[in-house]
């Protein structure tokens, strides 16, 4: 998905001028005819986000200054370039001392306007993945650093900030690799124990025979090799955060003390003669069923209910491809600035590539392929050739649980969708009929297209749209030729849908 820019102008010629040139660039464009309803459209949970704004000096209601001030106010950090048909050095100075990252003089040129785009667009997301990672290390990260376009990853923050005004026990729910410790860190971040220390125990790594220990803490000469005291992750967390991540793979004893730990606010190091009181907040994680793990008795009953009291589900990577692109380019500003590496840019075919993945290793796989890439890329742009291994396995067939459909399997056979309320709205899908196309009749999982957005409503034909044409393009391995005769248009044609998708304009928008 690219990037959206935001017009505010109360010019309607100028507008139009701007949002034909912003759509040609390859991004998405937002219209506000003043400084007040631009301040509603950010303010607004339901737009999209917005990633920079074009902005007009003078308008009637609230000026371009004006805004300036409201952004700055407000702590919004979105790059501005400022234009006006008055180019005097008062205004420049004005306008960059109020936050503006560039300033431009009406009538703007095409490639004028566009260089500013993406000089802005690439200095905001350098310093935010630069801010995050510096949050992220102090333990104030907060939800705003979490990258996402996408709305069921919405919904699932939207639950963890309610969650962070609380001191509530969490659960975090979901497949390895996909973020459950930067929603943990975000909670941290977020709430009232933010000041305090966020500790992080991976319950699988610790051998069961130190477990208690490394938890609950010892005291000298407790057992063999304790030359010293160790005060254990529950007391170095008192008056913090706790997160227990891979909870489900604690041991029975263990599992006994946690319980207590938790129901009575105090914990007994190995070899103590009393209990020690510890305040902390207990955020927990796992990759497992935790249901049933507690009917096949590897996990107590009674510590599943302790931890389970305000669960959160992250969905996989391969349910938001949508987050693909901006991870990408978070992850390739982080690695070029640790690698010394000036790549500018993620080629828009090397995009179409990584969204068609299906991830089975999620966020964390992703991560690590553009690292990857990162460190082979030789110019200024990463392609298609910097992912071989990705390239390799889609090239091969891939098993089902990373060939790039696009929602998990369904039948391969004509249906008749039918919506109903009882059926989440992930799960409501359409399978391409292999009689439609014969050429992936032979696909075991029948590739599907979803027909509701996780809210339940009809998605936009332009994102169903997208999702076949990314599709088509992979499953023919980008022979364009054979990909329009196979959609039913001509060669032509499809190159205009891929400009007004914004696909084939992306490497440049870096």
């Amino acid at each position: 998905m690219s990037e959206c820019v935001l017009i505010v102008d109360d010019d309607p010629v100028q507008r139009r001028l701007l949002e034909n040139m912003v759509r040609k660039f390859g991004y998405n464009a937002v219209i506000a005819e003043g400084g007040d309803r631009a301040l509603a459209i950010l303010s607004s949970n339901d737009s999209r986000p917005i990633d920079c704004i074009v902005l007009d000096l003078v308008m009637p209601d609230l000026d371009g200054l004006g805004l300036l001030a409201r952004l700055r106010d407000d702590g919004r950090n979105i790059p501005v370039i400022v234009q006006t048909a008055h180019g005097g050095i008062d205004n420049v100075i004005s306008a960059m001392r109020a936050g503006a990252v560039d300033f431009v003089v009406k009538p703007i040129g095409v490639e004028r306007l566009q260089v500013s785009l993406r000089n802005a667009l690439n200095a905001r997301v350098l310093e935010t993945e630069l801010q995050r990672l510096k949050r992220s290390q102090s333990g104030t990260l907060t939800f705003k650093d979490i990258v996402t376009r996408s709305d069921a990853m919405r919904a699932v923050l939207r639950n963890a900030e309610k969650a962070a005004a609380s001191i509530i026990p969490v659960l975090i729910e979901g497949e390895s690799g996909v973020g459950k410790e930067l929603i943990a860190r975000a909670i941290h971040g977020s709430g009232e124990r933010s000041a305090k220390p966020f500790i992080a125990v991976n319950c699988g790594a610790i051998p069961d025979n130190l477990v208690e220990s490394i938890l609950f803490g010892h005291e000298k000469g407790a057992f063999t090799g304790a030359t010293e005291r160790h005060v254990g992750k529950f007391a170095e967390a008192s008056g913090g955060t706790l997160f227990l991540d891979e909870v489900g793979e604690l041991p029975q004893a263990a599992q006994v003390k946690l319980l207590r730990a938790l129901q009575d606010g105090e914990v007994e190091p190995v070899g103590a003669r009393k209990s020690v009181k510890v305040d902390v907040r207990v955020i927990s994680a796992t990759n497992r069923n935790l249901i049933d793990d507690v009917k096949n008795n590897r996990f107590r009953e009674d510590l599943f209910y302790r931890l389970h009291v305000f669960p959160i589900t992250v969905p996989p990577l391969r349910e938001r491809p949508e987050d693909v692109p901006d991870l990408a380019r978070h992850f390739l500003a982080r690695f070029c600035a640790e690698e010394g590496k000036r790549v500018r840019a993620v080629s828009a075919e090397a995009l179409i590539l990584l969204t068609s993945f299906r991830w089975p290793g999620n966020v964390r796989q992703l991560e690590n392929a553009v690292f990857r890439a990162v460190v082979l890329a030789e110019g200024d742009t990463i392609g298609v050739s910097e992912f071989p291994q990705i390239t390799a396995q889609l090239a091969a067939g891939a098993p089902a649980a990373t060939r790039p459909s696009l929602v998990p399997e369904a039948p391969n056979e004509p249906l008749i969708v039918e919506a109903t309320h009882d059926v989440p709205a992930r799960d409501k899908v359409i399978p391409i009929s292999g009689t439609a196309f014969p050429a992936i009749s032979h696909l075991s999982d029948g590739p599907t297209l979803r027909l509701l957005d996780s809210h339940g409503q009809a998605r936009p034909l332009e994102e169903i749209e997208a999702e076949l044409i990314r599709f088509a393009i992979t499953h023919y391995r980008g022979q364009m030729s054979e990909v329009a005769r196979r959609l039913g248009i001509g060669r032509s044609t499809l190159y205009r849908k891929l400009e007004a998708l914004g696909l084939e304009k992306e490497s440049q928008s870096l």
